[in-house]
């Protein structure tokens, strides 16, 4: 059997769309050990996550990790799972949904949006198998990572990639690797702020905590912490906040490494002792509420925060489908999309069926 997908008939005959490819880190399918068991081998074992060389690594992972962490996980998601399902997933398929009737009259003609998980489900073979089938010609992948890394960003590529591996037929591919400081998205943020103040009052600090990273990533040429400095500035800028009244700090260290500083539970507590006691952080680095904002700093910081001597904790959410938040995500998918024509309709089943003939008759 043949190794290229699809090839029974030519898939290619109907008029050509430009396949958007909207993607997150990912969730387990339920808050269940066996579930996160399962997500976590493969979140774990992926090597620009862990760079770890596998003998190393995977006895590690098999023999003590998936044992002891798939039930702490289990429990955490338990606290934030909704009626719905996985917040980062039911989110996600909003955002999704709402970009898709954005681009009802794209720069780039007809256009199929689907959602994909880096790892989980939806996948993202199942995603670009659908593509394929609305005879997506071009590809737009769009990770909702607004700072680059080789862990996140580059993961997906390489996720992607192995899929077109398999295909005969690739498409012409784009890919959005950042968004740090995209003036929608960094608009955006300073809004979403702006409103929380408007109804909740200001806080003693503002803290932008963002996803961590091991510290050899960034001394090997990762990009991601100065993204990240670079985007917390922008909003403040944008807020016109003076220089003590914000700082950035790094959450969801993992394993015995140092990691980005300042870390955002020592930040926290410092914080407390100095009587900085009213705090509001945001997290610019999330397209989405998920596990990390919903349980790890809206509980767990916020325990850490007032058990140090804070008096007020506030999470100041995502900005997952609100309008301001879908408006620069459109805005950023048409700039990419920007001079992209497609053959007129019928053109490319005309191709095919001219070698059809071709091979028929030769």
């Amino acid at each position: 059997m043949s190794r290229y997908l699809g090839q029974t008939e030519p898939a290619h005959t109907g008029d050509a769309v430009t396949g958007i490819l909207i993607t997150n880190l990912g969730t387990p399918d339920a808050p269940t050990s066996s579930a996160l068991r399962k997500y976590l081998a493969e979140f774990l074992s992926d090597p620009r996550v862990i760079e770890t060389p596998a003998w190393i690594w995977w006895p590690i992972l098999y023999g003590i990790i998936l044992t002891l962490r798939p039930r702490r996980s289990a429990e955490a998601y338990s606290k934030i799972w909704t009626s719905e399902g996985s917040p980062l997933r039911v989110i996600s398929e909003r955002q999704v949904e709402a970009i898709a009737k954005q681009l009802g009259n794209p720069v780039t003609g007809p256009v199929k949006v689907e959602l994909a998980m880096r790892y989980g489900n939806p996948s993202i073979g199942s995603a670009l198998e659908r593509l394929r089938k609305a005879n997506a010609t071009k590809l737009l992948v769009f990770p909702l990572y607004p700072q680059y890394s080789a862990t996140t960003t580059a993961s997906t590529f390489d996720a992607v990639v192995e899929v077109l591996k398999g295909w005969r037929w690739i498409p012409e591919m784009r890919m959005i690797n950042h968004y740090h400081d995209d003036p929608g998205y960094i608009s955006a943020l300073a809004e979403s702020i702006r409103l929380y103040w408007a109804s909740n009052g200001k806080a003693d600090k503002l803290l932008f905590s963002f996803h961590g990273l091991p510290k050899k990533y960034f001394m090997a040429g990762d990009p991601y912490y100065c993204e990240c400095q670079k985007t917390a500035r922008l909003v403040a800028n944008h807020l016109q906040l003076e220089k003590d009244e914000w700082s950035v700090s790094f959450q969801s260290r993992f394993g015995p490494m140092e990691w980005l500083k300042p870390y955002t539970g020592d930040v926290l507590q410092s914080l407390a002792k100095a009587s900085k006691t009213r705090v509001q952080i945001v997290c610019p680095g999330f397209a989405a509420d998920c596990l990390e904002t919903l349980e790890e700093i809206r509980i767990q910081y916020s325990r850490i925060f007032m058990e140090a001597g804070g008096k007020h904790f506030a999470y100041i959410p995502a900005l997952n489908d609100n309008t301001n938040h879908i408006n620069a995500l459109t805005d950023i998918i048409n700039k990419h999309c920007q001079g992209w024509n497609h053959e007129p309709a019928g053109q490319q089943a005309e191709t095919i069926k001219t070698r059809v003939d071709t091979l028929k008759y030769s």
